[in-house]
């Protein structure tokens, strides 16, 4: 494997593993996720949630060349609902998937242990950028 490539696994893997246990959402709070029509302090939520995503997709969604694809103005979320956004974040995208544009693995929920309401989160803060 290219010394590039094997960087990024390694970027990969501190992401997982700095992001395991990080929630700012108690378990006890109400919740209202993007597929529920959240308004725009569900986003604000998402935007703080969003903060281990940019290690790979970049402080502002821009995307990161050789880690991860833009979130921005994407083509990709744009294309998707929010639950289909949230089952694609949770299930996450081996290496070996053909439509992986970035030869690196995006962990299952992005390397975190957010709950799907969390990640609706992150959806909806999406949603503001496209």
């Amino acid at each position: 494997m290219r010394r590039s490539k094997w960087l990024a696994l390694l970027a990969v893997l501190a992401l997982a593993l700095a992001a395991c246990g990080y929630s700012d959402v108690s378990d006890d709070e109400p919740t209202t996720t993007a597929a529920t029509g959240g308004d725009g302090g569900v986003a604000a939520e998402g935007k703080a949630l969003f903060s281990p995503c940019a290690a790979c997709h970049g402080q502002n969604a821009e995307g990161i060349n050789g880690l991860g694809n833009p979130l921005a103005n994407s083509a990709f979320v744009q294309s998707k609902t929010d639950d289909e956004l949230v089952a694609f974040i949770v299930a996450g995208r081996p290496i070996d998937d053909p439509d992986n544009t970035t030869g690196v693995a995006m962990p299952a929920k992005g390397g975190t242990t957010y709950s799907e309401e969390e990640i609706a989160k992150i959806v909806a803060y999406l949603r503001t950028l496209n």
